[in-house]
């Protein structure tokens, strides 16, 4: 065998092993990365419903504050909370895919913009029925926001 061979030879193995290698160093690569994209879908799923959560209550918290100032005789700041959870609810009953609400939900929340004007009035007139009133909406939205998702 001559010289030629010899390193022809040792070049093909070199050239086996270093695939090898690569392939080794490629699974190796993959079993770390694999396990750490699936937790890190996991736990962005988990942040989403973290904050859909979040968007509800916060709509929830801010009729009760409403509430609790109209109950206080500040009417005007219960009016522009009111008027703030209206708008809210607004926004997030026209988002199509991204609504925090199923569609049975956003067709009984529909509802509660019948009660708008007549509440935001009664806040305005200082009218001492008003807190009834919203607490009249609180319990509908919580009732609808408590019910299982369909």
């Amino acid at each position: 065998m001559s010289q030629d061979e010899t390193h022809a030879v040792r070049d093909n193995r070199r050239s086996w092993r270093l695939i090898i290698y690569a392939i080794v160093l490629a699974l190796i690569f993959l079993l770390g990365f694999v396990p750490t994209c699936m937790m890190a879908r996991r736990r962005g799923i988990e942040r989403d419903t973290a904050q859909t959560a979040l968007r509800i209550s916060n709509l929830q918290n801010s009729l009760g504050n409403a509430i609790v100032d109209a109950r206080a005789g500040n009417y005007e700041l219960a009016r522009q909370q009111t008027s703030d959870f209206f708008t809210k609810l607004g926004i997030e009953i026209e988002q199509d895919r991204d609504s925090i609400f199923n569609s049975a939900q956003e067709a009984k929340l529909r509802s509660l913009f019948n009660e708008r004007d007549k509440t935001i009035t009664l806040l305005a007139r200082s009218d001492p029925y008003s807190p009834d009133q919203l607490t009249k909406l609180y319990n509908q939205y919580r009732e609808v926001v408590n019910t299982p998702s369909q």
